[in-house]
């Protein structure tokens, strides 16, 4: 797997930058304060809004995992939603590539999203690869603590590349997908996630088994009966 360690201190310009590219422009504007409160949405719910991110090599597994722990909830009865990377390429995101500032302004949105969906009391699951960690932790940051539950989906490079369903490892070798992440980009794995699931070793049944566990633990989803 090609990981490039940055030095922390690089890390924390890219976080200054991302604040700094993030600052609001519009002016004359004003927080219109809800009369109908979280805790009301998620008393009508039962439970609490949070966000599940999930991050991972492209093949490792993300969007798999992410719609089967939602298949687990909504049996359940719960109100989930499912925000996958190329699904949101095609429509919030569509004027974004895959830069390095386009990855970071990718996931900011994304944050933004989330954290509406966490307001409305929905677990929303994001499924994205989110290569690098300020960008993570600034979408962290957004969210209360106890609210955002990073999955780290680990699977080989090499594991990745043989599921490949997608033909772009293939691509990235061959030089046609510029700034591939694992390959020609780098990838920077969670230093402490909540969750860690290893697609390789796990089945999918067990991996997703493993995510809503931890929910339960956290009283983010109630305790099945």
């Amino acid at each position: 797997m090609m990981v490039k360690v940055r030095a922390e201190s690089l890390n924390f310009l890219k976080f200054t930058r991302n604040n700094r590219l993030a600052q609001q422009k519009a002016t004359n504007i004003t927080w219109h304060q809800a009369i109908v409160t979280v805790q009301d949405r998620e008393a009508l719910l039962n439970q609490k809004g949070c966000v599940i991110w999930f991050t991972g090599l492209s093949g490792s597994g993300k969007s798999t995992l992410a719609n089967a722990v939602e298949q687990l909830l909504h049996q359940r009865k719960h109100h989930t939603y499912v925000l996958d990377g190329d699904n949101v390429r095609h429509g919030l995101n569509r004027n974004l590539g895959f830069s390095p500032a386009d990855r970071e302004e990718n996931i900011r949105r994304i944050g933004e999203v989330s954290k509406l969906f966490t307001d409305a009391g929905t677990v929303v699951m994001t499924a994205f690869i989110s290569p690098y960690r300020a960008d993570r932790e600034q979408a962290r940051a957004l969210i209360a603590e106890d609210r955002f539950v990073e999955v780290f989906v680990e699977c080989p490079l090499d594991v990745c590349e043989e599921r490949d369903t997608k033909g772009l490892y293939k691509k990235a070798r061959a030089g046609e997908i510029k700034e591939f992440t694992g390959i020609s980009a780098p990838y920077e794995p969670p230093l402490h996630p909540e969750v860690t699931v290893n697609t390789a070793e796990l089945s999918l049944e067990e991996c997703a088994q493993k995510v809503v566990s931890f929910l339960e633990k956290t009283d983010l989803v109630p305790t099945e009966n």
